[in-house]
């Protein structure tokens, strides 16, 4: 990209998330970044949005590929079942990628490797909800032994989700109550709206199988809680992030997307800080 111009920022998805990304590119990043396209599978979202930022809906276009085309970045901002085909549509259009819905690029690590390495292009995954994705990456190369992830939300954060539903009747639930325990790869299988965070650690760390998750319905929180323990010999990490949850989308966190801000920024300035 040519120095002095703008990154062009097409973003897929207009919820929640994809709202909030595209108030601030068009509004906090305006002076190094444009806003170029929106696409959802429902033309309403997109065309609200367009008009909510602009009274207009030029932003808005029919398709992925057509947004792609318009975009030097491309933010998924969808569903993980839609996350991998942005992803690979993307990269093989030579346009860099950032992916909100992590989960859906589980089982697809390898692909991006290849398929950013022959584009020359490059994929971002934001930390997302939790903190201590920094300290992971520096420790797994001494060597990570062990990697917990215990979450906790409130019952009404798991409306909807098939496997709980199937599994559980959480309805008037007084205590605390234990929905799933076991590898990131099965908990971002069965709750892939509640814990993208469980995909992140396993990718940046010792992997999906490894990485142990437990998620709990909590009724006495009114926060997405995410506690992590790192164990290797370059150190013994612990963190807890106790997240207020998106005025928008409950099953989200707000830091999950100030974490997409955050790395929208690293993208987009000289000065890189952090592993």
């Amino acid at each position: 990209m040519a120095k002095n111009k703008k990154l062009r920022i097409g973003i897929v998805g207009c919820g929640a998330i994809g709202s909030s990304l595209a108030k601030e590119i068009f509004v906090g990043l305006r002076g190094v970044a444009c806003l170029a396209a929106l696409y959802d599978i429902l033309p309403e979202k997109s065309q609200a949005l367009s008009k909510r930022l602009t009274k207009s809906t030029k932003f808005c276009v029919d398709t992925l590929d057509a947004l792609i085309k318009k975009s030097d970045l491309v933010i998924e901002a969808s569903s993980a079942k839609a996350s991998w085909e942005i992803a690979r549509k993307s990269l093989s259009s030579g346009r860099k990628v950032m992916v909100m819905s992590v989960g859906g690029m589980v089982g697809h690590l390898d692909q991006i490797f290849v398929l950013a390495a022959k584009h020359n292009a490059q994929a971002y995954f934001p930390s997302g909800a939790i903190a201590g994705i920094d300290g992971l990456k520096a420790a797994n190369i001494a060597g990570v032994r062990r990697v917990v992830l215990t979450t906790r939300k409130n019952p009404k954060a798991f409306a909807g989700v098939e496997y709980v539903v199937k599994n559980f009747n959480l309805a008037g639930l007084k205590n605390d109550k234990i929905l799933f325990s076991g590898p990131a790869a099965l908990a971002v299988k069965y709750f892939p709206q509640n814990v993208n965070v469980a995909a992140v650690l396993g990718l940046a760390g010792i992997g999906m199988q490894k990485t142990k998750v437990c998620i709990i319905a909590s009724p006495s929180v009114t926060k997405n809680i995410h506690e992590i323990l790192i164990e290797s010999c370059a150190a013994k990490i612990f963190t807890r992030t106790e997240n207020v949850l998106h005025p928008q989308n409950p099953k989200t966190s707000y830091l999950a997307v100030l974490a997409a801000i955050a790395t929208l920024k690293q993208i987009l300035q000289p000065v890189k800080i952090g592993t």
